[in-house]
């Protein structure tokens, strides 16, 4: 396999216009091509008057390539890895991408894992989401928050990570081979939108079925029953069952879950994570920041994602941002308010989004040494939200300028706030720690020096955001296993991810563990 980079194309072009230019440019006979494909796909827009799509290309030939480089593929086996499937009964705790995508490598290996869901299947949780947003009713077991698909559903739906292994490339596939765009495949900024999203996660759970694995939904785990030092049995509000090995891919907000966990002595620490507000800017604002106003190109909605380092220690940064994009109501519990973002796959809404977001540390939330002290600091924040917005689960929301200086906003300027159910004018100072008010001021002004327009009046500011990771780690050893023998921390929730693609990733990761530990 050849791969040819840094291939610069200034205008649009299909694939078949495409792999034309590139052997007329590269001089090679397209006649020699058995296949190719495309690796990545990105934007240069560093400079506004030469915006270009920048390509790498792998092509398979019957003759050398000249300017290209061979490579060979990384390959790992997802099957095959086990062949002890009496031994093993795992119940996975959690149908977020963690879950689903352990249960689908431990059925494909012959491992029937029953899967436990405190949320309704996705189709159905749709209708408690949009019931939320029209009438105020809160579902605590099926929401934003829970439900088959975790929380990362009901946002953007991006793939990008940090983590760039071949358990993360398998993520991609596999959305790709459940009925994701071919484009998440090579795309620099992969994305499904949750729109498209719902659909595939259906098609996943169904292969899973098919397979052998069961789902119980609208069930939610209540205790572990721990049998000299290892896992014998999980509790659920409505039956027993045995079990000696239990995936735990709760999910960051899952809160019941970890107090319960803390109390049956399976070891947890603090871990640093972040809180903050969304920020709503107009999307073609955005575009012209960032592509400038000359080029020719069918570019998409553009993104940003920025960061900010004070002089405190302190800080801020941009997090999941939302092209073309609402802020969506994300409570899973009575009383609190909290924000995300969340896009369609078009990302052709008028506002974009994204959460500005400041570091907290395990000494930010209290002294000692209780692991779920994180857990109460966020928790604090959204109660105070929820007053502050007036109740009815309405969000309080600040003009740029006002929260800047300090003043309760009393009108509503040119970029209009998309958060539902409603929102109340309100000045997020009074709720926002004074160090995380200060650190958000400086990261604004800062990013407005890189995205003209950022610290812009009229930008809306929307009250709180304080699940984009979770501040609690549940500690596991080399082979994945917690303090207690058979129990697997996985995902996000456990400490181990930060996002839809290594979230999956990590739930590949312990299954297949999982079945090389029960290898004959």
């Amino acid at each position: 396999m050849y791969r040819i980079e840094n291939i610069k194309i200034r205008k649009d072009l299909n694939k078949k216009e495409l792999i034309e230019f590139i052997c007329k440019k590269y001089k090679i006979n397209i006649k020699s091509i058995l296949s190719w494909s495309i690796f990545k796909k990105s934007i240069d827009a560093r400079d506004k008057n030469d915006v270009f799509y920048n390509y790498t290309i792998d092509i398979d030939s019957n003759k050398k390539i000249r300017n290209a480089k061979f490579i060979e593929e990384q390959r790992i086996e997802f099957i095959n890895l086990c062949n002890n499937h009496n031994d093993v009964k795992p119940v996975i705790v959690g149908a977020g991408p963690a879950g689903i995508f352990c249960a689908l490598t431990l059925v494909r290996n012959g491992i029937k894992p029953i899967i436990i869901e405190q949320g309704s299947k996705v189709e159905e949780r749709i209708k408690d989401v949009q019931k939320f947003r029209e009438t105020g009713k809160l579902n605590t077991k099926s929401n934003v928050q829970f439900g088959e698909g975790g929380a990362g559903t009901f946002s953007d739906g991006k793939l990008t990570s940090g983590v760039n292994n071949v358990y993360a490339k398998k993520v991609i596939q596999e959305f790709y081979n459940f009925g994701a765009p071919e484009e998440i495949l090579y795309t620099s900024k992969p994305h499904i939108g949750t729109d498209k999203l719902i659909q595939i996660i259906k098609n996943m759970r169904e292969e899973i079925i098919k397979l052998g694995g069961k789902f119980l939904f609208n069930e939610k785990v209540i205790d572990f029953i721990i049998e000299d030092g290892t896992i014998a049995e999980i509790i659920t509000d409505k039956q027993s069952i045995g079990t000696n090995t239990v995936v735990l891919a709760i999910g960051h907000s899952a809160r019941d879950t970890f107090y319960k966990l803390y109390e049956k002595n399976i070891e947890m620490k603090r871990k640093n994570f972040s809180v903050g507000v969304r920020i709503e800017h107009l999307q073609s604002m955005i575009n012209k920041a960032q592509y400038g106003t000359k080029t020719k190109l069918k570019l998409p909605p553009a993104e940003y994602k920025l960061a900010y380092h004070g002089e405190d220690g302190r800080s801020c940064y941009t997090f999941c941002m939302c092209p073309g994009g609402e802020v969506i109501a994300s409570s899973s519990e009575e009383g609190t308010v909290v924000t995300n973002g969340m896009s369609f796959f078009a990302r052709n809404g008028v506002n974009a989004n994204s959460a500005v977001l400041v570091n907290i540390t395990p000494e930010d939330v209290g002294e000692g040494n209780n692991p779920l002290k994180g857990i109460e600091f966020q928790k604090n924040l959204e109660e105070l939200a929820f007053n502050l917005g007036g109740g009815n689960y309405y969000a309080p929301i600040q003009r740029v300028e006002d929260f800047i200086n300090n003043n309760k906003s009393t009108f509503i300027g040119e970029v209009k706030p998309t958060y539902i159910p409603g929102v109340t004018l309100s000045n997020l100072n009074d709720i926002l720690p004074g160090f995380v008010s200060k650190t958000l001021k400086e990261g604004i002004i800062y990013f407005d020096k890189k995205i003209s327009g950022f610290a812009n009046p009229d930008a809306i500011l929307t009250g709180v955001e304080t699940r984009s990771s979770s501040p609690v780690t549940i500690v596991r050893d080399e082979n994945l296993q917690s303090n207690i023998k058979g129990i697997y921390p996985c995902g996000e929730g456990a400490g181990f991810a930060g996002g839809i693609t290594s979230a999956g990733a990590d739930g590949i990761k312990c299954a297949i563990t999982i079945c090389k530990q029960n290898r004959k």
